[in-house]
């Protein structure tokens, strides 16, 4: 088996979980961001994740589970939407391996130009 970019198994202890809802590539007023790219959408849902997180005092050192949603998922997507991870890695502080994380493919999210939700759950002190 090859070794996958996230880990298998997370151990949490602490008396805070952050549970943040599913963050997509929208701006701040609302607007689409990066419409019909899977790597733009990737990023800036990654990005509101961790505002999302900041403001629950919480950063992605503190994840524990991401979640993926990606519509219309097929296997060759998988260079776009790591790109997409890769884009903000350094960025936001994203931890190597990854949280222990899910990558499930759907037919389509709330609106049609959403192509990726993320989902994040972490635990504080």
């Amino acid at each position: 088996m090859q070794p996958v970019p996230y880990h298998h198994v997370a151990i949490a202890t602490g008396n805070r979980h952050v549970h943040v809802a599913g963050q997509v590539a929208r701006g701040a007023d609302g607007s689409p961001l990066a419409p019909g790219d899977l790597t733009g959408q990737v990023a800036h849902a990654l990005r509101g994740t961790a505002t999302a997180l900041r403001a629950a005092g919480a950063g992605f050192a503190d994840v524990v589970r991401l979640t993926f949603y990606v519509t219309d998922w097929t296997p060759d997507k998988i260079g776009p939407f790591t790109a997409g991870v890769e884009q903000v890695a350094e960025e936001l502080g994203l931890p190597r391996p990854l949280p222990p994380a899910s990558l499930i493919g759907v037919d389509h999210l709330f609106e049609p130009d959403v192509l990726v939700e993320v989902e994040a759950t972490a635990v504080l002190d």
